[in-house]
């Protein structure tokens, strides 16, 4: 029986490294096959790591150039997301459609049966279908990032790290020799030390606007409704005798509102953009528990669906609901879906 081949998204870091040591170490045929993403100074050296970690593995490493499409699924994306007020999550776009999109298909071409990435989460195959799970190790379980995954995509996809720990990986790779058992990954890879500000104001022109409270007084002015986004509490350029916070955004009118703390709090939502693991949508309501961003804690929730909607009716308040953001829903380990916030009923 000929072995099973697998192309592995070699990044340079030490999870997508110790991926593919795991693979080869599972007697899979594994390839590495790296992507040029986004045009920086750390490009070039990027690239060589990747084909260095290739060297040392003894697999063939393979290159492919995706910048345009980068630009075009995930950074004019994350800028259109500022631009009217929402706080997108760039992370979630591009596994949608570059690493699980276009990179899968390449890989597929290249006569691999699967993609394995680095990334902390599970696949569970079965003749009924695959079930996405949360990683052993909680701490990095990344399994929120995946929600947009189908049945197609799932049963060409291989997560080697999801019984691991990032200290057994990291334990792993340095005795393979790999150069990477320090390297950790940057939060968004197209943007250094979390600068969005001056990132978005090099890619569009930003008008100021009115700062307002809840009643309508107005408070000063802000530099442009990109530099902000829900629950902000610092750098809002105001002097106030008492802590306030970015409680609404209002793109139509260019303006934004603040609120104290317990404004902030929201116990439904609506979500778009859907996407559900087993390809099918719940057609009554569910109860599940679901992630209003990466860090957050999961939290009890009813799911009401409409057409092509789902309104989420929260247990206990929630705390900065964001538009823009993705929530996802679980079973317990398993993913069930997600989609985008879109609209948010504060202080219901």
């Amino acid at each position: 029986m000929p072995k099973r081949k697998v192309a592995v998204a070699v990044s340079g870091g030490v999870d997508s490294s110790a991926a593919a040591l795991l693979l080869k170490e599972a007697a899979y045929e594994v390839l590495g096959i790296h992507m040029r993403l986004w045009e920086s100074p750390r490009l070039d050296y990027q690239a060589h790591r990747a084909e260095n970690i290739c060297r040392i593995l003894g697999i063939p490493y393979h290159q492919v150039d995706l910048q345009r499409e980068f630009e075009s699924h995930v950074v004019d994306y994350f800028c259109q997301e500022y631009q009217q007020g929402r706080t997108p999550n760039p992370c979630v776009a591009c596994n949608q459609h570059i690493k699980f999109g276009l990179l899968l298909d390449k890989a597929l071409s290249l006569g691999a049966d699967y993609l394995a990435t680095g990334h902390y989460a599970k696949v569970e195959h079965s003749r009924d279908g695959h079930r996405l799970l949360k990683a052993a190790d909680t701490g990095r379980d990344q399994s929120y990032f995946l929600y947009t995954l189908t049945q197609e995509k799932l049963g060409h996809v291989l997560f080697p790290l999801g019984e691991h720990s990032r200290d057994e990986v990291k334990q792993m790779a340095k005795q393979a020799g790999l150069p990477t058992a320090t390297k950790s990954s940057q939060d968004i890879c197209f943007i250094s030390q979390k600068n969005y500000g001056a990132f978005l104001s090099q890619r569009f022109s930003t008008l100021p606007g009115d700062v307002i409270d809840t009643q309508g007084k107005k408070l000063g002015q802000h530099r442009g409704i990109a530099f902000y986004t829900i629950g902000q509490r610092h750098g809002l350029g105001l002097a106030s005798g008492k802590p306030l916070y970015v409680i609404r955004i209002e793109p139509e009118h260019n303006r934004i509102v603040l609120g104290p703390e317990k404004e902030l709090s929201s116990q439904k939502l609506t979500a778009q953009k859907l996407s559900w693991i087993s390809g099918k949508a719940p057609r009554e309501p569910i109860t599940a528990r679901a992630k209003i961003r990466y860090k957050s804690k999961e939290a009890e929730a009813i799911l009401f669906p409409r057409d092509d909607s789902m309104d989420v009716h929260f247990t206990q308040p929630q705390k900065a609901v964001t538009p823009g953001q993705a929530i996802v829903f679980y079973n317990v380990d398993e993913v069930l879906g997600g989609g985008i916030i879109d609209s948010v009923e504060i202080g219901a």
